[in-house]
């Protein structure tokens, strides 16, 4: 849409008018299905659009919705915003955000107002912690004011009570301002339950393929390359008028697409273009289930062309680790299964931070099939993959929303923390985490439907009940307290029992960042010991070791080098001993070998 003329493609209308208040108006047939209508005044319009004398309609590439999902749609001009980041390279001075810190955050419960505008008031946090790139869960205008963002239905536009999408660019200069590179999470799989009328204007979607939320985007049916332009283009605005570093694109494998290219090979091959255009490198971030290198690999070598991908195998190999639980798709990685016979949860975790997968082509017990791919070490760096203790998935999609650091000792917690802040892979923290934030983060909805509220009450407290869970302990996502509990409260920061964990964090990230081998990606330079047994693990990265006792009682920990210095430890007593380091129960050092 050009600043005076609006389009809209509606292949099989035989008339559509837009709407202006009270007023319709004819629009003009052209090539492929579009219509279009000039002479629109400038500024900030209300629109609709009404195929063959129907309802008003929002549109599909609406950027503004004031009036929520189910009303007309509001012009907004992108060139309007001053931009301040003329200097800006990129996250990390270019170099983009693989190797890097990536922080994941939710807009709405960031801060009590849940805005943008209002998150920009912890940036300085973030600088001082040593983020270099700031994920923000997805904008797109869904249904209610609150909710986790993955039932958008207007991918172009910034939810309205976010700030709308002056705010965003507002949010990505003041980032960049402070050297902060911006990574926005995009759901192109599906679109939410309340407010998507894309059926209405074309064939958006095909019963060719299914996903768990029904039928799937159309990349391959009739009327595909419509549709292929309306995500690809989604995708190349956010870069262009909207100054973003990398987009996550959520749950990729179930993008289904048979055709050449795969979407997601075109996709890359346009971001790569755009990059050159803008000077600047632009990334791709997958979630994949696949386990598959693939993702990955460049198109030019017939892989899909990923800069990276979320690997869940690192969390739930740490989760395990560190918690004991082994229910559903955490039973593998305790080891012991067809996954991996001959070892334990530390021999599933040694082989997770080496190897980046533990199905690689194994087993799958949860999945009942073998699955995934090995990585290849000498040609894939670490850095293609992001690894975590904690996501928005793994705490948010627990009945409670508890997190990690709710369940285990602070010293577990900054054992996980030193395994993967110091691993060959990109790291991601989840918002909080790093002061082990006391506030859960749960499932919310605010729904303004009725049968829609009660359908994801039933449906969450259903979930959970079949698990053992009490109707009554399942928080109600509807009910206004369930998002007002998931609220980080930013004056824990400073108290001594959070200021503590926020000091390792940064102490260790300093090590990452300073430190060229614990920088590096290089996954043969990477190995690991360990003794299932007596509970000890140690991650190398060249002279750097990362000392972990995850036994009740003091020990020490055996290495291969006399230490000569002790860089970061929990406790305070951590200290070089004879050919080891000495470490209380539950601790964690990391210390410079001879």
């Amino acid at each position: 849409m050009s600043r005076d003329r609006i389009s809209v493609w509606a292949p099989e209308a035989r008339q559509v008018e837009i709407v202006l208040g009270e007023d319709r108006r004819a629009m003009e047939r052209g090539d492929d299905g579009w219509w279009t209508y000039d002479a629109v005044a400038d500024g900030e319009v209300d629109y609709a659009f009404s195929l063959d004398g129907g309802d008003p309609l929002p549109d599909p590439r609406t950027a503004w919705q004031p009036h929520g999902v189910h009303g007309p749609s509001r012009r907004f001009d992108p060139s309007r915003h001053a931009w301040r980041d003329g200097s800006w390279r990129g996250p990390r001075g270019g170099e983009g955000v693989l190797g890097g810190v990536v922080y994941e955050l939710h807009v709405g419960t960031f801060t009590p107002e849940g805005t943008l505008a209002a998150a920009e008031g912890h940036l300085d946090h973030l600088v001082r912690l040593g983020v270099d790139v700031v994920e923000v869960m997805p904008v797109a205008a869904f249904g209610g004011t609150h909710g986790w963002g993955y039932d958008g239905v207007a991918p172009y536009a910034v939810q309205d009570a976010y700030g709308g999408p002056a705010a965003f660019q507002h949010f990505v200069d003041a980032c960049h301002a402070r050297g902060l590179g911006v990574c926005l999470d995009v759901v192109y799989n599906h679109l939410g339950p309340t407010g998507n009328y894309l059926s209405s204007f074309g064939p958006y979607f095909t019963d060719r393929h299914t996903t768990p939320w029904g039928p799937a985007l159309n990349f391959d049916a009739p009327g595909s390359p419509q549709v292929r332009r309306w995500v690809i283009d989604n995708a190349l605005r956010w870069f262009r008028d909207f100054h973003v570093d990398a987009l996550r694109l959520d749950a990729v494998h179930e993008l289904r697409d048979d055709s050449v290219p795969h979407i997601l090979v075109q996709l890359s091959d346009e971001v790569s273009a755009l990059a050159g255009e803008l000077g600047r490198p632009l990334d791709l971030i997958a979630e994949s289930d696949l386990n598959d290198p693939v993702m990955v690999t460049p198109t030019a070598s017939g892989g899909r062309g990923m800069t990276a991908q979320w690997d869940d195998d690192i969390h739930h190999a740490l989760h395990v680790a560190l918690t004991g639980e082994t229910a559903g798709y955490y039973a593998d990685f305790a080891g012991h299964t067809k996954a991996l016979p001959d070892g334990g949860p530390l021999a599933v975790l040694a082989k997770t931070l080496t190897s980046v997968f533990l199905h690689d082509g194994r087993y799958s017990s949860f999945r009942k099939a073998t699955w995934g791919a090995p990585v290849d070490r000498a040609s894939t760096s670490g850095h293609r993959f992001l690894a975590y203790l904690q996501t928005h998935d793994q705490v948010g999609n627990r009945a409670t929303g508890d997190r990690i650091g709710h369940t285990i000792t602070p010293g577990e917690q900054a054992i996980g923390a030193a395994l993967y802040l110091l691993s060959p892979y990109t790291a991601m923290i989840f918002m909080g985490e790093e002061w082990r934030a006391s506030t859960p983060f749960q499932f919310f909805t605010s729904f303004e439907e009725d049968w829609l509220a009660q359908a994801v009450r039933e449906g969450r407290r259903g979930e959970f009940a079949a698990h053992g869970w009490a109707e009554q302990d399942v928080p109600d996502p509807q009910d206004p307290a369930t998002r007002e509990a998931s609220v980080l409260r930013w004056d824990e920061v400073t108290q001594p029992e959070h200021a503590a964990t926020l000091d390792f964090y940064r102490r260790l990230i300093e090590i990452r960042r300073t430190d060229p081998e614990v920088a590096s990606g290089d996954l043969r330079s990477v190995a690991v010991a360990f003794d299932e047994d007596a509970r000890w693990l140690v991650l190398t990265r060249g002279a750097v070791r990362v000392v972990a006792n995850l036994a009740e009682h003091a020990a020490t920990v055996p290495l291969d080098r006399p230490v000569v210095q002790v860089l970061a430890s929990w406790s305070a007593d951590a200290a070089a001993s004879g050919d080891g380091v000495r470490l209380d129960g539950r601790d964690v050092a990391v210390v410079r070998t001879a």
